[in-house]
């Protein structure tokens, strides 16, 4: 029994309704690939994310969507995404997902 049958159980007078999907992000999609590649700063690993010409806001909405989807922390700074964690493998999945073309740097 999942959970939309236990919620039938309780309420057997309600209508499911059909919710439309938003589409998360309406980014620019460029030519050049976006470079992903594994730091360690004091110790800790980072992936860093560089090499996207689109517009500045785009790339600050891609950012937080990144770090939405992880559940990690990280930031933007001088034209690069930061984000905590060896995450190269699941970041590269996304933008591919995406539409984006991306180079994997190092390791």
């Amino acid at each position: 029994m999942d959970l939309r049958d236990q919620l039938k159980n309780l309420f057997p007078d309600h209508v499911e309704t059909e919710v439309e999907k938003k589409e998360s992000s309406n980014v620019w999609l460029q030519n050049e690939p976006i470079i992903c590649k594994y730091e360690k700063r004091k110790g800790k690993p980072i992936t860093i994310l560089e090499g996207y010409n689109g517009a500045q806001k785009d790339f600050k909405l891609l950012a937080k969507e990144i770090k939405t989807m992880l559940s990690v922390g990280g930031s933007f700074k001088d034209e690069k995404i930061i984000i905590q964690g060896d995450y190269r493998d699941k970041i590269m999945q996304l933008l591919k997902n995406k539409g984006f073309n991306v180079k994997r740097v190092g390791g």
